[in-house]
């Protein structure tokens, strides 16, 4: 597969897998779902090759051979296709690697008020963590890498807590008793992914879930759900060998926002008797 001047030449089955996609999206389509009127006189379910034509900027015989996987298309254009068949980022990424190019990175700079940074790093004694929607870790505070793996020694995309817990043996140290808080991880997750049903992060996580532990399938595909419950936990920091007892508290922020704060709060040891 060769990329030139902005278009790939793509294999005869890529190109045939692309246009199978595309088509099957456009079929999904209503008028309505695009700002078109609907006529009576519609043979055929979803939108018409001509009218994604139209709102791609592109002539009709050309998009009926993208979709026939006769054609090669560059970058832009496909762009264009994929906002007028309102393919989500998932889609699109997908769109783009079938058609040979590079997939466009799914973007996880979440932006969030920078007083809830301040809030973590008020704490110089409580590990703290500031999670999105799907537990994707946005921030830290010096508390948290002192006891857990740093985050930024991760690359962004392994930035999960419920994966890290799953499946990262150095998260696993130092929190040996992980699973209760993993299955409670998920039960909130769940209740999260079920109050917005079109945010595919949720979807992604599960699978890359999935696949990281097949071994736990029943967790994945349970359906239970439940608030995080506040609890105490033994934490034995990188390096340490004696566990510390932690209160671990999940704090749900508001809308528009929708990030929590995971919180471990140290207990005082017990004084001399």
């Amino acid at each position: 597969m060769a990329t030139t001047a902005g278009t790939t030449t793509a294999s005869t089955d890529l190109r045939q897998r692309l246009g199978g996609f595309l088509r099957a999206h456009r079929e999904r389509l209503s008028p309505g779902d695009v700002g078109l009127p609907h006529t009576s006189r519609r043979r055929t379910s979803g939108l018409r090759r001509e009218e994604v034509a139209a709102l791609s900027g592109v002539s009709v015989a050309w998009y009926t051979w993208l979709e026939q996987g006769r054609v090669d298309t560059s970058r832009q254009v496909l762009d264009a296709v994929a906002r007028a068949l309102r393919l989500d980022d998932a889609a699109h990424r997908h769109a783009l690697a079938l058609a040979g190019f590079a997939p466009v990175a799914a973007d996880r700079t979440a932006s969030y008020d920078p007083d809830l940074r301040a809030m973590l790093d008020s704490w110089p004694d409580s590990p703290a963590l500031l999670l999105g929607p799907a537990l994707d870790i946005l921030a830290w505070n010096r508390a948290y890498a002192a006891v857990w793996p740093d985050p930024a020694d991760l690359p962004e995309e392994r930035r999960n807590l419920l994966l890290l817990l799953v499946g990262d043996e150095r998260h696993q140290r130092v929190l040996p008793d992980w699973e209760p808080v993993a299955v409670e991880l998920y039960r909130h997750l769940r209740t999260r992914a079920d109050r917005s049903p079109e945010d595919e992060s949720f979807r992604r996580l599960t699978g890359r879930l999935d696949a990281a532990r097949p071994d736990l399938a029943a967790w994945w595909a349970c359906r239970s759900v439940g608030d995080f419950a506040p609890r105490t936990v033994e934490l034995t920091p990188e390096g340490a060998h004696t566990p510390r007892t932690y209160g671990m508290t999940l704090l749900l922020t508001p809308r528009p926002q929708d990030t929590s704060i995971l919180v471990q709060t140290p207990h005082a040891a017990p004084g001399p008797r």
